[in-house]
């Protein structure tokens, strides 16, 4: 093996380290907001039965209201059908919410694919991160993702799409450029050759102050 190849080795096997552990902490900290919940739950009860006592029915009911909005917040948000694929992508919705950014989500995908765990949870990884952090250009007002997934006959169709403050950006040598700076752009990389190794198709697009990405994976 090259000293060439090694690098790209290394360099490969610390960029997927990095995203493993990144998304590691996401789930983390979105299965530390759904303990806390559970750790408050005897309070909840005590303070409806302490309503209840009263007999005080509009108090329990706003209270429920209360509790049923706090819930929404920490739920699964999206339930693809394929448990993998809701784990990465409830872990950046929950991301995304954190820092202020609509997310508008609408993934139906069969339990069973034949792209592997590792190759969609890099590229719906490395999609949501590079719209993150664009949204993260704009104000508060304008910041929204928008994601769809859902099988196009036997291939699997994902859709990114987000709004940037650059306006409409261009291309380098047939590529858009990475707008974090030199040395980044791997992530964009990683998903090339993903897409081109399953025999699937890549579209970028940069129109009106918005950037989308859609791609297709067989899946025969």
């Amino acid at each position: 093996m090259s000293f060439f190849s090694k690098r790209i080795d290394k360099r490969i096997a610390a960029y997927q380290r990095e995203l493993i552990e990144t998304h590691y902490r996401e789930v983390d900290n979105m299965y530390r907001q759904i303990r806390g919940w559970r750790h408050d739950y005897r309070n909840h009860i005590g303070v409806m039965k302490a309503y209840a006592a009263s007999g005080d029915l509009d108090a329990i009911k706003r209270y429920l209201d209360l509790l049923d909005h706090d819930l929404t917040t920490v739920d699964t948000v999206i339930k693809t059908g394929n448990p993998m694929t809701d784990a990465i992508l409830n872990s950046k919705i929950s991301l995304a919410k954190s820092k202020h950014i609509n997310v508008i989500a609408d993934a139906h995908i069969p339990v069973m694919l034949k792209s592997s765990e590792i190759d969609l949870c890099c590229i719906i990884g490395n999609l949501f991160d590079n719209a993150i952090e664009a949204s993260m250009k704009l104000p508060e007002e304008k910041r929204v993702i928008r994601v769809y997934m859902d099988m196009k006959g036997t291939q699997l169709y994902i859709s990114f799409t987000n709004l940037t403050a650059e306006g409409k950006l261009k291309k380098e040598n047939g590529r858009f450029r990475s707008t974090k700076g030199e040395g980044h752009g791997f992530g964009l990389v990683r998903i090339d050759d993903i897409v081109s190794r399953l025999d699937g198709y890549l579209s970028r697009n940069s129109e009106d102050g918005a950037f989308t990405t859609e791609i297709l994976l067989p899946q025969v």
